[in-house]
């Protein structure tokens, strides 16, 4: 940790160097579009407006990020071609989405992966993570750093989730991944895939039971005025991707590059402080204005069991030498 810190500060300060010094810095006026779903205030936002802070700083106010909050330039996977196609500059989205494109990127959203948010650093920040990341300029996007979303819980209106059984029959809002349906199948219960900015509406009109998403998200998006139950699972750990257009990030020059990446490295270590501080805040909130229970680990263990075919099938699809490699990441981070 403290040598990732010594390289985001090295690249600051070169970056501070370059400009200050104006030495051949080629560094032109620019705006760039940031969109994410979250709404003002959330810890994505945070880090999203952080980072165009620090773009502005280092680039003398040449270069500016617009950021649009609250998914009204769309749903994930409508701005996710967006970013391809370069009419959108930038977004943060949650990793395993990108499976659409990369298919390791579903080994992040395997149910019951991590135990903790440092177990995710250690391999988004590893090895794995920079080989999943190295894979997306192909696809047109650049990878400039990993945010936290944090651990998914559920929610829904009929009835609190104290086991495996409860979940059946409920018609639960996932995203629009392949391996979110499978999971909620597999629990029987009526996946619904949807994008985001869609949520809220559907949830009042009972179109749908329930959702899941971490704590900062429910209240962030008043989930609670339209959900009565609250059941901590930590189902699923999302870290986010923060990244470019390549399209955009083509025609940047080096030094403009430079300034992009370095303000995604030290935004990232500001957001997830500011996600893993706002966790424990929302949920405290969310106590007050819903029914809060905690799922047992015996009930756990018995919904990771119909959870295990879910698992095989996409640890197959990604490659026995990859599921290998992430596990041995995750046991060296218990230790």
């Amino acid at each position: 940790m403290r040598m990732k810190r010594l390289v985001e500060v090295a690249a600051s300060f070169a970056c501070g160097l370059l400009l200050a010094a104006g030495a051949g810095a080629q560094v032109g006026e620019h705006t760039f579009r940031f969109t994410t779903a979250n709404p003002a205030g959330h810890p994505i936002v945070t880090g999203a407006e952080k980072f165009a802070q620090l773009v502005g700083e280092r680039s003398g106010g040449k270069m500016t990020v617009k950021v649009f909050p609250g998914g009204v330039l769309g749903g994930d996977v409508q701005v996710l071609s967006a970013v391809q196609g370069g009419t959108i500059d930038a977004t943060a989205m949650n990793s395993g989405i990108l499976q659409g494109q990369v298919k390791e990127f579903a080994i992040v959203d395997l149910p019951f992966l991590f135990n903790s948010p440092g177990e995710a650093d250690a391999v988004m920040d590893g090895p794995i993570g920079k080989e999943l990341a190295s894979k997306l300029p192909e696809k047109g996007l650049i990878h400039l750093a990993y945010y936290e979303l944090g651990f998914r819980n559920l929610t829904n209106s009929k009835r609190p989730v104290r086991s495996a059984a409860d979940i059946a029959g409920l018609k639960i809002r996932v995203i629009q991944s392949p391996i979110y349906i499978d999971t909620f199948s597999a629990l029987g219960a009526n996946p619904v895939p949807m994008p985001f900015p869609e949520v809220y509406t559907a949830l009042e009109q009972k179109t749908i039971d329930g959702q899941e998403n971490p704590y900062s998200v429910i209240e962030a998006n008043k989930f609670f005025e339209v959900q009565k139950y609250l059941s901590i699972t930590r189902h699923v750990y999302n870290p986010q991707t923060l990244m470019f257009s390549k399209k955009t990030w083509d025609r940047l020059s080096k030094d403009e590059q430079a300034i992009i990446a370095s303000a995604a490295s030290e935004s990232a270590a500001y957001q997830r402080k500011v996600a893993r501080d706002a966790a424990d805040q929302s949920l405290a909130a969310l106590k007050k204005t819903m029914e809060v229970n905690e799922v047992s680990p015996a009930e756990l263990t018995k919904i990771r069991e119909k959870l295990k075919p879910v698992i095989d099938k996409y640890s197959a699809q990604v490659g026995p030498d990859l599921i290998a490699r992430l596990y041995a990441e995750i046991a060296k981070a218990r230790k």
